[in-house]
């Protein structure tokens, strides 16, 4: 039975390495110093999320859709696995969740909204 690959030592929680591979069918085994890629670094969650969205080919309604979530709930949750696989947040990212968040509550218009997201 394979079991799901682990990222972080259980005792101490820093990074695991792989160091060997070994092919099931005729058990040749490699050993060395193995790197995985970005998305093996995801939680299980993060990874079904990634696997909705590239199925729904980035429809974000889709997702809101198929998670029962709100629109400020996938945005956060994809934010948050580009910022896991190591890349910057852009700046105007953070202000469009801020006046998403404004414009749910009522503070400002989806006129005033769509102005500020263009910086017009």
């Amino acid at each position: 039975m394979a079991y799901p690959i682990i990222t972080n030592c259980p005792v101490c929680s820093e990074a695991l390495k792989i160091t060997k591979l070994q092919c099931t069918h005729c058990h040749t085994t490699i050993e060395n110093e193995f790197e995985l890629s970005k998305l093996a670094t995801l939680t299980q969650e993060q990874l079904v999320f990634v696997e909705i969205f590239l199925k729904t080919r980035g429809n974000i309604k889709e997702v809101e859709k198929e998670l029962g979530v709100s629109y400020p709930t996938v945005r956060g949750k994809l934010n948050e696995i580009v910022s896991a696989l190591g890349y910057a947040e852009k700046k105007n990212e953070v202000d469009e969740r801020k006046v998403i968040s404004m414009l749910e509550k009522g503070e400002i218009s989806p006129d005033e909204a769509l102005k500020i997201i263009k910086g017009n």
